[in-house]
């Protein structure tokens, strides 16, 4: 699924919500690559002195793998209040490199992409390539495995 040029909530593929929602929307979407929009706000929960710290990086960024698993897991008509579907975590970051911390008014943009993926009956374990920036600056790039259990499909 590509959606060049509308953006789409990110609620529809994520059962994170504020204050821990670290991503905006996703710009662009297909069963190997995602591409998301978060700006930075002054209510968000990890920032400090103006801005976002190392874990709301890797917390984007983690919100921003996930959306590519999670896309088939959740429908467009999900509703996290009604229905949680799955739960996941970061099982593991195998490389991590933060090179600037984002601001308080920028626009983080995160790109993600679905390395290698196992599923079991109930679980998907899932490694990926993942890399945040401001414009055209590198915030930071990570190897990152993911851990999602299915509550129930």
């Amino acid at each position: 699924m590509s959606s060049a040029g509308n953006m789409i909530e990110i609620q529809a593929f994520l059962p994170h919500r504020k204050p821990m929602l670290m991503v905006d929307h996703i710009v662009e979407i297909s069963p190997d690559h995602v591409i998301c929009h978060f700006l930075i706000q002054r209510d968000n929960i990890l920032l400090a002195e103006g801005f976002l710290d190392e874990s709301g990086l890797v917390e984007n960024m983690a919100q921003v793998c996930s959306s590519i698993v999670g896309q088939t897991y959740y429908e467009k008509d999900y509703n996290a209040e009604v229905d949680e579907r799955a739960i996941g975590f970061i099982s593991g970051i195998k490389s991590l490199r933060i090179l600037a911390l984002p601001q308080l008014g920028d626009l983080l943009i995160t790109e993600a992409t679905l390395s290698s993926q196992f599923d079991g009956t109930d679980y998907s374990i899932c490694t990926m390539q993942v890399f945040s920036r401001v414009g055209e600056s590198r915030c930071a790039e990570a190897e990152i495995n993911l851990f999602l259990k299915m509550r129930n499909k």
